[in-house]
């Protein structure tokens, strides 16, 4: 198996340093099926040959590893990690497409790993950092308080729902950890929701075989999309928080006004 993996990212290796490039009339370059900017496409090149270097070396374990990795607030791209899954650890080897199950069972189980580290770091010092310096970030305790609300009312939808969106679920992890969810729910559901993005992605890779980046192709315009809608989100998270405190500072200013006529 290990051998098989090898010849496969010597073959990719080989692939990338031919790299053909054509030019279109806007200015992106193709490369194989799909357009890329250069720099974009040099940074995807080197993390697919990194991945495929850790499967050749750790075969499943690297699957833990590197999902672990991206669900620990890294993003390492899980729409790249888990169709080379698919394809190099399951069709390569001969395997039947229900192994793809395994596959996302080992990927959900480094989602979990990965999370449970991030929910530590937001639960033990992201929470008492915010209680502490939030005030500089626009953070204060009624946040807290309302964020603690959210995740004990949803944060079973919040924790599954979430692994099944790129970005978010690379993040979703640290302020699961500082509104403290209830631990054993936050397990069930990471690993319910990983286990169905990783299976999928493993699945697609199994399917497309050694085409499989027409995947990443397929997904790549929801990753803009979704950190537009994040943008707006903070945007008027901010506008908000202005506004409030603009509210609270007229109102301590006519309460004093008041005092003195009085």
């Amino acid at each position: 198996m290990r051998e098989r993996i090898v010849s496969l990212t010597l073959a990719m290796k080989i692939r990338f340093s031919e790299n053909p490039r054509i030019t279109d009339e806007s200015g992106l370059t193709r490369h194989r099926d799909f357009a890329r900017l250069p720099r974009m496409e040099s940074i995807e090149q080197s993390i697919i040959a990194f991945i495929s270097q850790v499967y050749g070396l750790m075969q499943w374990p690297g699957v833990v590893a590197l999902m672990a990795i991206e669900s620990a607030s890294i993003p390492l791209p899980s729409e790249i990690i888990m169709p080379l899954a698919g394809w190099m650890l399951v069709r390569e080897q001969n395997l039947p497409a229900v192994y793809t199950l395994v596959a996302g069972a080992w990927g959900a189980l480094g989602c979990t790993i990965g999370s449970v580290i991030a929910y530590g770091i937001g639960a033990g010092g992201g929470r008492p950092f915010l209680r502490r310096y939030g005030k500089y970030f626009l953070i204060h305790h009624h946040d807290l308080e309302l964020a603690d609300k959210w995740f004990e009312r949803r944060g079973s939808l919040t924790a599954f729902s979430s692994r099944l969106l790129p970005v978010v679920r690379t993040f979703i992890s640290l302020p699961a950890g500082i509104a403290r969810m209830n631990f054993p729910r936050f397990l069930i559901y990471t690993f319910a929701g990983s286990f169905i993005w990783c299976t999928a992605l493993a699945y697609g890779g199994y399917k497309l075989g050694e085409h499989w980046e027409q995947l990443r192709l397929v997904m790549r315009p929801f990753d803009p999309l979704i950190g537009a809608v994040i943008i707006v989100l903070v945007v008027l998270y901010v506008y908000r928080h202005v506004r409030r405190a603009q509210a609270e500072k007229r109102s301590a200013v006519a309460g004093q006004r008041d005092l003195i006529e009085s």
